[in-house]
């Protein structure tokens, strides 16, 4: 993997909406999370064409995503939110534009596949830091938050992966400017659930689990079966909420892949278990986690026995969130129940 530079304050940093154009339908929320980068992080945002273009074309995204990283003027990317159809032209991408101009790069959900591709051109990115999402949090950014980010932005070297002591995955109204100042709903989080005793190094590799099957089902190019056995494989799901059936059968196919076996860890974020249209209750999400929880190293363990499996990780679609460094060195302590990246 290529080595990318740390940025600095006062650096110019491209916001993109390489899938949906979040900011032309929040523009609040959107104007918020800017004032955050400016104030909390001493960065200057940047806009590119396509950043608030709702409906914008896959020619115009690429084109954002191609300008960002050959502009000498900015230092880092940084995504609006997710969407759903990356998949349909990451795969057209040039390679040499971002070859050529590494850059760190920040996004989660269905940026995974602009992530993967980044991974197979040589380029580690971050997996997390989205502007409507972490940086215009209500009320305030979570400090736990500010703390990985702020190590992938501007520090280097091997960080410990720490357990938050409260999770908050209920959302509050985007539409409702008087909400952007109200502080959401937390409550205590259950810590990792840890399975296996060997420890495990690796280069990290994954994203969310819709992404990931899109990936599988169009046959998109990903790691080779020989990388993957020096990949530690971290997985998360979105607010779309899968059921255990569907989470199975993924990683599952993962299974029959060969890639299961061959991993040496596995890294699972804590499943998202409320959005706006299942709003479920506080024992109905816990049920949800559990059953999830359980599904998953049911799966897992059909495949591969000895690799270590942590669960219910502070990276993905909750929050407070771990900006986790994809496509670098990832060590997993299980002796000691410890896990470090390289940022």
């Amino acid at each position: 993997m290529r080595k990318i530079s740390k940025i600095k304050k006062g650096a110019k940093v491209a916001i993109l909406s390489p899938s949906f154009a979040a900011p032309g339908k929040w523009p609040a929320v959107y104007e918020f999370g800017l004032k955050r980068l400016r104030e909390n992080f001493g960065l200057i945002p940047v806009e590119f064409p396509a950043t608030k273009k709702i409906g914008a074309s896959k020619e115009e995204r690429s084109k954002d995503l191609i300008n960002a990283f050959e502009n000498k003027n900015i230092s880092a990317i940084i995504t609006s939110l997710g969407g759903n159809d990356q998949v349909t032209y990451i795969k057209n991408l040039p390679k040499e534009p971002f070859i050529k101009n590494p850059k760190a790069f920040f996004g989660y959900s269905d940026n995974t596949h602009f992530m993967n591709f980044l991974w197979l051109c040589g380029i580690p990115s971050y997996y997390g830091g989205a502007v409507l999402t972490q940086f215009a949090m209500n009320g305030d950014m979570d400090e736990f938050t500010m703390r990985y980010l702020k190590y992938a932005l501007f520090e280097s070297g091997e960080k410990e992966l720490k357990v938050s002591e409260v999770f908050n995955d209920v959302g509050l109204d985007w539409g409702d400017k008087n909400l952007l100042d109200k502080k959401r709903m937390y409550e205590k989080n259950d810590g990792w659930f840890w399975d296996g005793n060997n420890d495990a190094k690796g280069i990290s590799w994954g994203g969310c689990v819709e992404s990931i099957d899109e990936i599988l089902r169009h046959g998109i190019k990903m790691p080779t079966l020989e990388q993957f056995e020096q990949c530690i494989l971290f997985m998360e799901t979105s607010e779309e909420i899968p059921s255990s059936d569907y989470v199975f059968r993924v990683y599952r196919a993962l299974g029959e892949r060969g890639i299961l076996e061959r991993v040496k860890g596995i890294l699972i974020g804590r499943p998202k278990a409320w959005e706006f249209n299942k709003q479920q209750s506080l024992e109905e999400r816990k049920a949800y986690r559990a059953k999830q929880r359980e599904i998953t190293l049911d799966v897992i363990r059909r495949y591969n026995k000895t690799a270590p499996v942590i669960q219910n990780m502070d990276f993905g679609h909750t929050d407070p969130q771990i900006c986790l460094p994809y496509g670098k060195s990832v060590r997993i302590n299980s002796s000691a129940k410890k896990i470090f990246a390289e940022f």
